[in-house]
């Protein structure tokens, strides 16, 4: 019996895979090295996470990033209809750069003012055997999202799926990630000598009427 059942306040994740990513992510690492050369001048290559505000990646004309546009409003659109949400909605993009060498991690945080956040995933280290440290749970440049219900896994017994309050993503290069900019996540360090690459953006909802809640 299914009948009288209803889920109440669902959190969906959206993980995928891009078609033509391999070709498009050396074009890409190669123009985001560029990019963090020139923001170093200013800001220091260390600020490039932290100093998303000042990027405006998208603005930059390559074909590469014209593709990743592309990919980034179908999978905005897929994820809209998914959730139930008009389809129709327009929306404004808001990217950065992120390249995180040996340590470099980012904090617990959400995003505010946006709708929507996701990143996509250029490059990432290879070999885990070649991780700094001995331990065996360490996912280097893994990501971790948490159940925005404060404390509900409180009361959790045995198969019930809200035990767990993490749910880890360990991306490889050519995944794309959305999620609802209220979920707080946490970027494990990156315990790799090899670069994590990767390109996160906020997806802002234009609002209209029609989108205003009855």
């Amino acid at each position: 019996m299914t009948e009288g059942f209803v889920k109440l306040w669902p959190t969906t994740l959206l993980a995928r895979e891009l078609p033509g990513a391999a070709a498009a992510n050396k074009a890409l690492q190669a123009l985001l090295l560029e990019h963090e050369s020139g923001h170093s001048n200013n800001a220091g290559s260390a600020d490039m996470t932290t100093d998303y505000l000042q990027q405006d990646l998208l603005a930059i004309e390559h074909p590469a990033l014209q593709w990743l546009v592309a990919c980034i409003n179908k999978t905005v659109a897929d994820y809209l209809r998914v959730t139930g949400v008009d389809a129709d909605a327009k929306w404004q993009l808001q990217a950065w750069a992120n390249i995180n060498r040996l340590g470099d991690y980012h904090n617990l945080h959400n995003h505010p003012h946006s709708y929507l956040s996701g990143t996509y995933y250029v490059h990432l280290p290879g070999d885990s055997s070649q991780q700094a440290g001995s331990r065996a749970d360490l996912d280097s440049g893994a990501i971790s999202f948490y159940d925005p219900r404060g404390q509900a896994n409180m009361t959790a017994i045995r198969g019930d799926a809200q035990i767990d309050p993490e749910y880890r993503v360990l991306p490889k290069p050519g995944d794309i990630l959305l999620w609802p900019s209220f979920l707080h996540h946490f970027v494990h360090p990156n315990l790799s000598a090899e670069l994590r690459i990767s390109i996160s953006f906020n997806v802002i909802i234009k609002m209209t009427e029609e989108l205003l809640p009855g």
